[in-house]
């Protein structure tokens, strides 16, 4: 009897923590509908997120840095992928009611500037700490190599010159110093240092995937280390947040951890579960990354950059998140 009592008082504490969630989440989706004010991708202390809201699923949304789980601000732009830095954003969108994307340049309110067309499904967006320089990922069919398996282009576009680079995969590339050339080369997973033409990204061929470093004046590629994907450069440039595959094996998930540039140490973080993510940086000592919840739904979630702590939910109901300021 007393077994039985205990259980039933576990279920109903069970019972109420997940009313708790559920709560909050609807909570959030209430706030999410009647939301007022202008979305601004100017610097200051806001959060730029995805909506993944039943009522603004896909609209680009902020938050305050403060309160990021409070009141929004819902913009009437759409985007499969989103990021911003210095006033510049960068959207990956369906193009129009076409079954094609686009991948727009907006200015800090959201007026497109430019706009090219994409080849395949976005996956990745990310643009320079000055806002110079934007980068993209998609994913593509049809490589014979693959045989009908996804793969991946990323392409880097300055905004000031209108240079395109649409395929990392025509810089030259060097594999442990020495030259290299493979059919079988895919990128993705950009991010920039602050001097506008260094940036760091993943590399896969013949079965591996790199961390590499390139320079887009020079258009070259240099790989760095192993079993690094979806690198994110810190905002002090000393350290990658990144996803490595556990075992070295993709089918069993991705461990989020933190290395250092200089030493090479690499920090497991305490999140533990799978993040197929680019991870965010929100300041030099915390990440934010997406952890999908169901079918259609996300939320963004932080934890500390140093291996501490203990994840925690920080938007609810939203994903490809970027500090503005």
């Amino acid at each position: 009897m007393k077994t039985r009592i205990l259980v039933a008082v576990a279920g109903v504490v069970v019972l109420i923590a997940a009313a708790a969630v559920y709560v909050g989440m609807a909570a959030a989706r209430n706030r999410d509908v009647a939301a007022t004010g202008t979305v601004s991708l100017a610097p200051g202390p806001r959060l730029l997120v995805r909506s993944t809201a039943d009522a603004s699923r896909g609209h680009v949304v902020t938050v305050s840095s403060t309160d990021p789980g409070g009141p929004r601000a819902v913009s009437p732009v759409t985007c499969a992928r989103v990021y911003a830095a210095a006033g510049t954003g960068l959207c990956l969108r369906q193009d129009g009611d076409l079954t094609t994307y686009q991948l727009a340049v907006l200015d800090s309110g959201l007026t497109s500037k430019r706009e090219i067309p994409l080849v395949g499904l976005p996956n990745r967006a990310r643009v320079s700490p000055s806002g110079n320089l934007v980068a993209w990922t998609v994913f593509v069919t049809g490589d014979s190599y693959n045989g009908g398996v996804f793969s991946t282009r990323a392409g880097i576009l300055d905004t000031r010159t209108g240079e395109l680079a649409p395929s990392l995969e025509d810089f030259a590339v060097t594999l442990d110093g020495k030259p290299y050339q493979a059919v079988d080369l895919n990128f993705w997973g950009v991010t920039f240092t602050r001097d506008d033409h260094t940036f760091y990204a993943t590399m896969s061929t013949a079965g591996h995937r790199y961390l590499v470093r390139g320079d887009f004046r020079a258009h070259t590629i240099g790989s760095i280390r192993e079993n690094v994907e979806c690198p994110s450069l810190s905002p002090d440039s000393t350290r990658i947040a990144f996803k490595s595959a556990i075992d070295d094996d993709p089918a069993k998930g991705w461990r989020l951890s933190v290395l250092d540039l200089a030493s090479g140490r690499v920090t497991p973080l305490a999140e533990s579960r799978s993040v197929d993510d680019q991870a965010a940086w929100l300041d030099e000592h915390s990440v934010a990354y997406a952890i999908p919840r169901g079918t259609q739904h996300s939320d963004v979630w932080t934890v500390p950059a140093d291996g501490s702590g203990v994840p925690r939910v920080l938007v609810p109901d939203a994903e490809s998140p970027a500090a503005l300021g």
